[in-house]
C-alpha cells in the first residue's frame, strides 16, 4: 500500500482530526484560519473551534486580484502566476498562525483550503447551451501543501459542479451538520459579498435543507466605498450610509433584475451585482450624478430588501423562525436593522453568537467541516438536497 494511502485510512479511523479551515472572501480583506478539533462525521459531528483569527493581507494582495476578479478580459499569464503566488502565501500565512498559537504542524491533520473565488459562472448567467456551471477559485492546493508541509484538501467547488450543482452555495451540508435544531425553524444568514442562506426546518433531515443566494449583501456597498471614499475599504459603522436618502426609482430600478425573481434554489456572484450594474442602472433613470452617500443608503436598502423579503416568505410559509446572521454584514447595523425591518414580526434576527460561534469564523469552520467529510464521512448514505448533489468535495494535496 503507497504510504499515502495507508496515512489516509488510518486519519480517517482517528476518533479526532485537527481540520485548519480556510476562507478568502470577496472583500479580498484577509484570510481567516480556524484551528478546528472534529470528531465523529455526518449528524455524529462534534466540533470545538480552538483558535480563530482573519490574517490582514498585504496590500498588493488586494492589487493584484482585482486586475481579475470577476472580470471576462483578464491577462492570462497574470492569472496563471496569482493561482500559484495566493496558494503559497495561503501556506505561510497558516504556518504564521500556528506559530503564534504554539501548535506544530504535525500537529495539524489537514487544512481545508477554500481558495480565492476569481470567477463564478453557473449557465443561469452565461446561458450557453454548449457549456454547464463553472466557477474558478484560485490558490491552488498544491502550493498551500508544500508550503505549509501539511496535507491539504482544496477546490472544493468543482466536484459539486461536476455533480450537477453550481458550486455554491455549499454552506448547507455544514449548516446542516452543525446547526440542525430540532426546537426551532433555523435561517442561518451569510452577509457576506453576496447574501446567501440556509433553511433548516425544525426536526428537519438533509433534504428538507434549502440554500440558496438572494443577491449583494456588501460587495456593491464595498466597491462604491473603495471608488469614491478611498482609503476606506468598507462603510465602518454605516457612517456614510446614515448620511444619505434613499432614492426609490433607483431602488426599485435594482430591483428589477431577473436574478432577484428566480426561484430557489439559485446562485449568482459579483460578476453580476456591481458597479457596472449600479451605473446601468442610473443611467436608464437618467440619475447619474447622485450624492454618494445617497447612492450608499439605496445600495444598503436594496440588499436588505431582498434578505428581509425573503426572509418574510419563509416565515409566512412555515411561521415563526430564527434567523442567525454571520459574514461582514452583522458588523453593519443600517443594514442589519433593515433586514430585521423588512423581516416582519415573526422573523428573530441574531448573530450567530447566540449558538456559540464567532460569525466571522463560520465560513472558514465549515470548510472543515466538509474537509473532515471527505476523510471520514459516507456520504452515499444521506439524501440529497434539492437541486445539490449528495457528494464528497476537495481535492487532496500532499506535502511531500
Amino acid at each position: 500500500m503507497h504510504p499515502h494511502i495507508h496515512a489516509l485510512y488510518e486519519l480517517s479511523a482517528k476518533p479526532q482530526r485537527t481540520i485548519v479551515g480556510l476562507m478568502s472572501g470577496t472583500s479580498m480583506d484577509g484570510l481567516d484560519v480556524a484551528l478546528c478539533r472534529v470528531s465523529g462525521a455526518g449528524r455524529d459531528t462534534r466540533i470545538e473551534v480552538e483558535h480563530f483569527t482573519t490574517c490582514a493581507y498585504p496590500k498588493e494582495y488586494s492589487q493584484r486580484l482585482r486586475q481579475v476578479f470577476a472580470k471576462r478580459d483578464i491577462d492570462l499569464q497574470h492569472l496563471t502566476l496569482l493561482n500559484a503566488w495566493v496558494g503559497r502565501l495561503h501556506g505561510q500565512l497558516v504556518k504564521q498562525c500556528l506559530a503564534q498559537w504554539q501548535v506544530n504542524a504535525d500537529e495539524v491533520d489537514a487544512i481545508a483550503s477554500h481558495g480565492q473565488t476569481v470567477y463564478h459562472c453557473p449557465k443561469a448567467q452565461h446561458g450557453l447551451d454548449d457549456y454547464s456551471n463553472a466557477t474558478l477559485q484560485i490558490g491552488d492546493g498544491c502550493h498551500v501543501a508544500c508550503t505549509s508541509g501539511i496535507l491539504t484538501i482544496s477546490d472544493f467547488r468543482q466536484k459539486h459542479i461536476a455533480a450537477g450543482g453550481e458550486g455554491a452555495p455549499l454552506a448547507a451540508y455544514g449548516d446542516y451538520l452543525y446547526f440542525a435544531s430540532t426546537d426551532e425553524h433555523r435561517v442561518l444568514l451569510n452577509l457576506g459579498g453576496i447574501a446567501n442562506i440556509t433553511w433548516l426546518p425544525k426536526a428537519g433531515e438533509l433534504s428538507d435543507t434549502l440554500c440558496a443566494d438572494l443577491g449583494p449583501g456588501n460587495t456593491m456597498l464595498d466597491a462604491y466605498v473603495q471608488r469614491y471614499f478611498a482609503p476606506r475599504q468598507f462603510d465602518e459603522n454605516s457612517t456614510l450610509a446614515r448620511q444619505g436618502q434613499v432614492h426609490e426609482p433607483l431602488l426599485a430600478k435594482l430591483s428589477q433584475h431577473p436574478f432577484l425573481h428566480a426561484a430557489m434554489p439559485k446562485t449568482t456572484g459579483p460578476e453580476v451585482f456591481n458597479l457596472a450594474y449600479l451605473a446601468k442602472c442610473q443611467a436608464a433613470l437618467g440619475e447619474t450624478h447622485l450624492a454618494h452617500e445617497d447612492v450608499l443608503a439605496t445600495l444598503c436598502e436594496f440588499a436588505a430588501y431582498q434578505v428581509g423579503t425573503q426572509l418574510a416568505r419563509l416565515a409566512k410559509s412555515h411561521g415563526p423562525l430564527h434567523v442567525y446572521a454571520s459574514g461582514g454584514g452583522v458588523h453593519n447595523p443600517m443594514l442589519m436593522a433593515r433586514i430585521a425591518y423588512f423581516s416582519g414580526e415573526q422573523v428573530q434576527l441574531d448573530s450567530l453568537t447566540q449558538l456559540g460561534m464567532n460569525p466571522d469564523a463560520k465560513e472558514a469552520v465549515l470548510f472543515a467541516l466538509l474537509a473532515n467529510e471527505t476523510l471520514a464521512g459516507q456520504p452515499a448514505k444521506a439524501a440529497a438536497i434539492e437541486g445539490m448533489p449528495q457528494i464528497s468535495m476537495g481535492k487532496l494535496s500532499f506535502p511531500d
